[in-house]
């Protein structure tokens, strides 16, 4: 990457994110079949319909600013499946593959949270007022996202993985 001006760097950083977002939409459905408790497997495909939204909003970030991304493939993201799938192939199917899949998807949710309020903070500096509008908005779903599965995980998934 070469950003030698901070416009640079947002457009990096939001084709980045979106290649991340990309990436999630292939990885969601992988979850949600590998999840045994339904809670959590409809959460995974509630925020598959959410990612779909956060990838309309990145294009019409990159309409209003005038803008095109570059092909880039977020290595982080890639990582961050990788290590999910492992877990789908190496865990017992069960509440501890539950428990595992929720640190998994949270791992993504804290990486996302934190792209995005880079990314917002450019479109800030930039005077993209419209885009940090639309990239908040994907901001406060990420968090929703990660609320969500600490809840799940606190109230049901570990109380089965130990047994209780």
């Amino acid at each position: 990457m070469t950003a030698k001006t901070v416009h640079d760097l947002f457009v990096h950083s939001l084709s980045d994110i979106y290649s991340a977002e990309k990436q999630m939409t292939k990885a969601l459905p992988k979850l949600a079949r590998a999840a045994t408790h339904s809670e959590l497997s409809g959460a995974f495909t509630t925020h598959l319909e959410e990612t779909q939204g956060q990838i309309e909003r990145i294009d019409q970030v990159v309409e209003a600013c005038g803008i095109r991304l570059k092909r880039v493939k977020c290595v982080a993201m890639e990582g961050l499946i990788e290590e999910g799938q492992e877990q789908i192939d190496e865990i017992e199917s069960g509440p501890v593959l539950d428990a595992a899949l929720i640190a998994a998807a949270q791992k993504v949710e804290h990486y996302e949270i934190a792209a995005y309020g880079s990314v917002i903070a450019l479109a800030k500096q930039l005077g993209e007022t419209h885009a940090v509008t639309l990239l908040l908005q994907t901001l406060k779903e990420e968090k929703a996202t990660d609320e969500k599965l600490s809840l799940l995980a606190e109230e049901k998934i570990a109380a089965e993985a130990l047994g209780k």
